[in-house]
């Protein structure tokens, strides 16, 4: 595959975000919707047709495409993804890539063996603000960064909404703490101890949480939430200052930097197209390159991710039906 190469993606699941994804590939050079897959075929032509994509059945699509997004309920996740990997296709999978450690290892021994490229569509990284952190802070330290508080919680998810199913692996955890578990880990690295107190919904799922993490390189406080509004910013803090990614600090575009000294830096970097067109342009230039893996949202990432959530739900006593150890 050249650099002048355009990829021709593939969606499987026709939602909210999978028509976020398509949108945004209007803004990722050198990349085009080719076709989307649908359990309903009418989902799937009423996504397609904006974009002069074709509605097509999962494996018949797998023929058709450079590259495949997974954008369905997270229980259908790894069958989606080892399919694509047998057929010699690279996957960027919607997060939570796996409901537990168990299920995401089998996708990347997978995505391995197939030596096929694979990511976890985490998006805060891939933000232009959080690039100008990282740069800013390699330059102009806040010292030894030692703790991470980040937080998302939303009260007016309809009753409805897959996040409430047990069924399909829904819940806070999963749907919204993947968030939070990331920024701990990208900053903090591995957890060595997850405490979890959180309540479990009517449906069977959990509704609120907060945690408790010591990591190897300092301390979380995360929540996550389905019943509370508590969408706000996230803090990072050194030895030396602390950055306040202001809200909604996920979809990152401003940053204040504060050192001991009094000094006062502002980050300010607004995004375009939604926000998944970054880490869909990084992904295309890792396929042109001929990686397998990303340096920016690696494996090693995902899983140290996951392990946060899989730990939490051992406290909360959520195990999800298909779970089968």
């Amino acid at each position: 595959m050249t650099n002048d190469t355009t990829i021709r993606w593939g969606i499987v699941g026709a939602g909210r975000i999978a028509r976020r994804f398509a949108e945004g590939l209007a803004h990722v050079p050198g990349a085009e919707l080719a076709c989307v897959a649908s359990r309903r075929i009418e989902s799937a032509r009423a996504l397609a047709a904006p974009f002069n994509a074709r509605a097509v059945e999962f494996d018949a699509m797998l023929g058709e495409i450079d590259a495949l997004y997974i954008a369905t309920h997270q229980d259908s996740h790894p069958d989606y993804a080892l399919r694509a990997f047998a057929a010699g296709k690279p996957v960027l999978c919607e997060k939570p890539a796996a409901v537990n450690a168990r299920c995401l290892q089998q996708m990347i021994d997978a995505a391995r063996a197939a030596k096929r490229l694979f990511m976890e569509a985490m998006k805060p990284p891939f933000y232009p603000l959080y690039t100008q952190l990282r740069a800013h802070l390699a330059a102009d330290p806040i010292g030894e960064i030692g703790l991470v508080r980040a937080g998302c919680s939303i009260a007016n998810v309809p009753s409805t909404h897959p996040s409430f199913s047990k069924e399909t692996g829904g819940g806070a955890l999963l749907d919204i703490g993947i968030y939070e578990a990331f920024l701990a880990v990208d900053w903090l690295g591995e957890a060595l101890d997850v405490q979890t107190i959180g309540r479990i919904g009517e449906s069977g799922v959990d509704t609120f949480a907060s945690l408790n993490v010591r990591h190897e390189r300092g301390i979380s406080q995360l929540f996550c939430g389905l019943d509370l509004q508590g969408r706000g910013d996230a803090l990072i803090a050194g030895t030396g200052g602390t950055v306040t990614i202001h809200e909604n600090w996920w979809n990152p575009a401003r940053a204040t930097v504060t050192y001991l000294d009094g000094r006062k830096v502002e980050l300010d970097a607004p995004f375009k197209g939604g926000g998944l067109n970054y880490e869909t342009a990084h992904f295309c230039e890792l396929l042109r390159a001929g990686a397998i893996e990303s340096p920016l949202m690696p494996h090693a990432t995902s899983m140290r991710m996951i392990a946060i959530t899989d730990a939490a739900r051992r406290d909360l006593g959520l195990r999800f039906p298909f779970e089968t150890d």
